[in-house]
């Protein structure tokens, strides 16, 4: 994939092979950070994860988080970062302040759209000027039913705006349904 910056994004629903996709692009690096954002909060998260770590490649670093990447990314010396991911992120980035959701104000949830779209953007910008290739995977979750509350809607707008943030500075984006990937841009 060589050495300069390159940022990638691949969406999809579900199961529906992203990361392995993503994991196939760097299936010949050694220089692999693999950032997970998910935490373990039961025993199918559990499962869910021990399945991630058993699939990649043993010469590749593990960073687990999902708060102020951009300064993980200025310590690391690989060159490869692949970001598993940003859906779990914005979640985990939700929830790290103390919201009643069913309350919050248009203006507070603008505030906080901001800031976690803030998150997004220091670690892409890392990423380019310390000539890192980052390929980060989502989920696409507004081909769905309007969720019955609050938060749920809250959550798919966020996940839409901050996806299409990102989608916007990408230099490659990939649509993967039915562990086939489609590259859109």
């Amino acid at each position: 994939m060589g050495h300069e910056s390159k940022i990638i994004l691949i969406t999809g629903g579900a199961r529906s092979g992203k990361s392995e996709f993503a994991e196939s692009l760097l299936k010949d690096e050694k220089e692999v950070l693999y950032i997970a954002t998910a935490n373990i909060t039961d025993d199918e998260m559990k499962n869910r994860i021990e399945k991630h770590r058993e699939r990649r490649p043993k010469a590749w670093n593990t960073y687990e988080g999902s708060y102020n990447l951009d300064k993980v990314l200025y310590k690391r010396s690989e060159k490869y970062i692949l970001l598993d991911c940003v859906t779990v992120m914005i979640t985990n980035l939700m929830f790290q302040e103390n919201i009643d959701y069913d309350k919050i104000s248009s203006d507070k949830l603008e505030d906080l759209l901001n800031k976690i779209k803030k998150e997004f953007e220091k670690l892409i910008y890392s990423a380019i000027e310390n000539k890192k290739q980052l390929i980060m995977v989502t989920n696409e979750v507004g081909y769905g039913v309007v969720p019955a509350y609050k938060l749920g809607r809250i959550f798919r707008d966020f996940a839409g705006s901050i996806n299409k943030f990102i989608a916007f500075i990408s230099d490659e984006v990939y649509l993967v349904t039915c562990g086939i990937p489609l590259k859109i841009k």
